[in-house]
């Protein structure tokens, strides 16, 4: 059974930081992109980082860019999302996903991902 289990997140004051992690039982975890989701309350699920299957490729939402990096650890099945600078405005539930492209690159798209974390929730008080 494929699982992804996020971790890390909390409730930090603006400017602050917090580390992401998404651990994968996905079988093809070493050879497939992974991504970093976010939905505020209210709003549509928004795509907030990606990163391909060797981690030499990635790329972020301009919301983010600058303030957050995505990694991976394909020897722990681990996707990272650091977030330095945090804003109000980054305030939502946060899902990993896994992709369904063998050697591809991210997507900024949600349906180009097959499994999905059951998310975890960052708070940033101004």
């Amino acid at each position: 059974q494929v699982q992804l289990v996020e971790s890390g997140g909390g409730l930090v004051q603006a400017g602050g930081s917090l580390r992401l992690s998404c651990t994968a039982s996905v079988r093809t975890f070493k050879v497939i992109p992974m991504g970093w989701f976010r939905q505020a309350p209210g709003k549509e699920r928004e795509f907030v980082a990606g990163i391909n299957w060797t981690g030499g490729d990635t790329g972020y939402a301009d919301s983010v860019k600058g303030r957050f990096t995505i990694s991976r650890d394909n020897a722990k099945n681990t996707v990272y999302l650091q977030m330095s600078s945090l804003k109000a405005g980054d305030t939502g539930v946060y899902f990993c996903a896994a992709g369904q492209q063998i050697l591809g690159s991210y997507n900024e798209s949600g349906d180009a991902y097959s499994y999905w974390g059951q998310g975890t929730q960052v708070t940033v008080s101004s």
